[in-house]
């Protein structure tokens, strides 16, 4: 093998050696490699399907919501993923109780939301007041919360991460399906990856106007990062920093809440 065709070999082992210290160094930026990245892992595979470009310009001041993904659904059908750890290595769940993905989007949501106000985002976290609520409509769910804070022209954005090994896909945005999608859905696809406008013929959050943020799949090295203690702040701190920047360019201004 010689020439150019030695190139991709050479750069799928560079973006493995950067996954394997991702201990030493966790960095906030988005990958050089597109469908591997060295601290959330795989992006989606879906994402050279994606068919929407997010054109819409949202205010400033727009007042942003963040969820957590299955906050309102343990014990029930679509609690989330145990992740990696749990379920092929027996490792204790991080809170019993809970599947492991709802503590890790609990965990980086309200990252997301201290660090954004920080930068002067309008922007709060809202949780559940019970961990079960059966019907999706109940008023204090996330999907109802989300649904009338789009409805009133908020960004509503819920932390998911996705399943390990084959069933999951890798990070990427869903934008919401209510309005075209919006500068800062573009913005965080081009952090994260993306997935086609209707994957799966539209989720129930995207049909309520709540873009879903799939930050990586829970195995590997990222589930290996924020199940170390000693790294484990490190790697939730850069996770939620990429998270504002990218809402931050979305919005038009300059990430670490500077104008443009």
């Amino acid at each position: 093998m010689s020439g150019p065709r030695r190139w991709p070999l050479l750069l799928a082992l560079l973006c493995l050696v950067a996954s394997l210290v991702v201990g030493l160094d966790v960095s906030a930026q988005a990958p050089g490699v597109a469908w591997l990245d060295p601290l959330t892992g795989p992006r989606s595979r879906l994402s050279d399907r994606k068919d929407w470009l997010g054109r819409r310009t949202l205010p400033e001041s727009v007042e942003i919501l963040l969820l957590a993904g299955h906050a309102d659904s343990q014990n029930m059908a679509g609690a989330g993923t145990p992740g990696e750890a749990v379920a092929l290595r027996g490792a204790p769940a991080m809170q019993p109780g809970m599947r492991d993905e709802l503590y890790w989007n609990l965990l980086t949501a309200q990252a997301v939301e201290s660090l954004g106000r920080e930068r002067g985002l309008a922007i709060r976290f809202y949780d559940p007041p019970q961990r079960t609520i059966h019907d999706g409509d109940d008023p204090r769910t996330n999907w109802s919360v989300g649904k009338a804070h789009a409805r009133a022209g908020g960004y509503a954005l819920e932390i998911h991460y996705d399943a390990y090994g084959p069933d999951g896909v890798g990070s990427g945005l869903i934008p919401p399906l209510h309005s075209p999608p919006s500068r800062v859905d573009e913005s965080l696809a081009q952090a994260f990856g993306s997935y086609p406008l209707l994957y799966r013929d539209g989720l129930g959050a995207p049909r309520r106007g709540i873009a879903m943020l799939e930050i990586g799949k829970l195995e590997g090295t990222l589930e290996a990062a924020l199940r170390d203690p000693r790294r484990r702040q490190a790697t939730i701190n850069a996770i939620a920093t990429r998270v504002v920047d990218a809402i931050e360019t979305g919005l038009g201004r300059t990430p670490g809440g500077l104008p443009a």
